[in-house]
């Protein structure tokens, strides 16, 4: 509800972005695929060949790290992170559970 009111599922959505549901969907590959061939960046603690998608590229990362891909809409240069990792607040309550 919170990311609805705040806007920002529409802002998701006019990109052609995709949020999921946590579970072992994503995980296993059983339900969300995406296009062969693509390239995805994700939170997940797994990767392993064709585990999104059918010769699909996955890079792990962080949650900083995905926000940054996001935004720039590629893997950043170390430089480019940085830039943006300068930016972050260093307060201690940065995180925020949604459930």
């Amino acid at each position: 509800a919170q990311l609805t009111a705040e806007g920002f599922y529409s802002i998701y959505g006019k990109v052609g972005a995709r949020t999921e549901m946590p579970g072992c969907s994503l995980c296993m590959g059983n339900q969300a695929r995406v296009a062969e061939n693509s390239t995805v960046v994700s939170t997940s603690t797994r990767n392993f060949p064709n585990r999104l998608g059918q010769g699909a590229n996955v890079y792990l990362a962080s949650a900083e790290l995905a926000a940054v891909a996001a935004i720039l809409g590629k893997l950043p240069t170390k430089a480019e992170y940085m830039e943006f990792y300068s930016g972050l607040s260093k307060a201690k309550n940065v995180y925020s559970y949604l459930n």
